[in-house]
């Protein structure tokens, strides 16, 4: 069987999610479409506004085969990462094809973009370092880089699929087999759009601004969208009291053994957690010209989850393929991959839970003090099935 797979979040599932996995269908010409997703911390720093399940629930009713959870250790992190995490899951998946979404030009080829960048690794390198003492964050830098490199036009820094497009080209190439890249342009609303121009498809973002002002997403989402936000609706506002008491009661010498942690950043969290109450009031004043809001974001969940830095890079050392849930083609695809792939498939987690997914376990359950309606998220969980 021929399988395309998606890397996604589906923070939450809507209907522009449902055009990409019609055309990444269409366009692979593939049997199975399968989707690598984001459990319940994102890469952005944010916690999914519904929990792993449902959302793989509603992926699965609308044309995904087979949901495969990409893990903390590679959902909650930097561009890069994230890409490394997705694609080597869609290796051990053995896809033949990743379709994605861009906001950049459809027609720039991501495939010859990748080999190139593979042929000039070592420049890449020499030319990121000297440019790395410049007060730009890691991605203004890169694009500075591919732009001096291989001109390529000037591009706008706020394309975060553009980017990813770039990081999962570069990933890509370096597989033994890689995949075909099939890049599909966003319709009608941008990443960060928050403003509404059709009725029925709307960005993440600004279905996540309407939830917030309990506004009504029932034209941008399907059904079981609705339903799962209608039962509890998950912010950074939820854990704003545990994330004030870890900043408050932690000494510095605490804060600095979490991954990615910088003193100065530290210091400037616990002063502004001492003096703010509330959390967006703690962004704005976190924020700065060097720290962007996604890298607060994506530092407040390593703290939030006490994730260290040598627990980190342990993490990425474990390779398994953690099911979230399939359908009859995708329960045929799982039957033909346990036969060829290098990698564990769990579908559920034991006893031995704690040694097998110990980052999960620990953001799944600090992610269920969100809210009292949100279940089990591993022990006794057996993947969805729809028949």
């Amino acid at each position: 069987m021929k399988a395309c797979g998606v890397i996604v979040e589906y923070n939450p599932f809507h209907n522009g999610h449902l055009y990409h996995i019609k055309t990444a269908r269409k366009k692979s010409q593939a049997d199975v479409v399968i989707a690598v997703m984001s459990g319940n911390f994102l890469q952005r720093g944010e916690p999914a506004v519904v929990d792993k399940w449902q959302r793989a629930d509603a992926a699965l009713a609308h044309g995904v085969d087979l949901v495969i959870e990409l893990p903390i250790q590679y959902a909650c992190q930097a561009a890069d990462i994230f890409a490394k995490g997705g694609i080597k899951t869609l290796a051990a998946l053995q896809c033949d094809s990743l379709c994605f979404g861009t906001d950049y030009d459809a027609t720039f080829d991501y495939n010859a973009f990748g080999q190139q960048l593979n042929r000039q690794s070592a420049e890449i390198k020499a030319l990121f370092q000297r440019k790395a003492d410049q007060k730009k964050t890691y991605p203004q830098i890169m694009q500075e880089v591919y732009q001096e490199l291989f001109n390529l036009p000037q591009v706008n820094q706020m394309l975060p699929n553009h980017i990813l497009g770039l990081s999962y080209a570069k990933e890509n190439a370096q597989l033994q087999n890689p995949m075909n890249l099939i890049a599909i342009k966003r319709q009608k609303a941008g990443y960060h759009d928050i403003q509404i121009t059709d009725g029925k498809i709307a960005s993440a973002t600004a279905i996540r601004k309407l939830l917030q002002e309990d506004g009504d997403i029932s034209n941008f989402v399907p059904t079981k969208t609705k339903q799962s936000v209608e039962k509890y609706s998950v912010d950074w506002h939820n854990f704003w009291p545990y994330l004030r008491y870890r900043l408050m009661s932690s000494s510095l010498e605490d804060l600095l053994i979490l991954y990615q942690m910088e003193s100065g950043l530290a210091l400037k969290m616990q002063q502004t957690a001492l003096n703010t109450t509330d959390f967006t009031d703690f962004l704005s004043q976190v924020k700065s010209k060097h720290y962007t809001l996604t890298r607060i974001q994506r530092q407040l969940c390593y703290i939030l989850l006490n994730i260290t830095r040598a627990e980190m890079q342990l993490a990425w050392s474990d390779n398994y393929l953690r099911i979230l849930g399939f359908n009859r083609k995708g329960q045929k695809y799982l039957n033909q991959l346990k036969k060829v792939t290098p990698w564990p498939l769990l579908a559920k987690i034991g006893k031995s839970g704690a040694n097998q997914v110990p980052l999960t376990l620990r953001a799944d359950e600090i992610y269920r003090l969100a809210s009292k309606d949100i279940s089990e998220q591993n022990f006794g969980r057996r993947p969805l099935k729809l028949n």
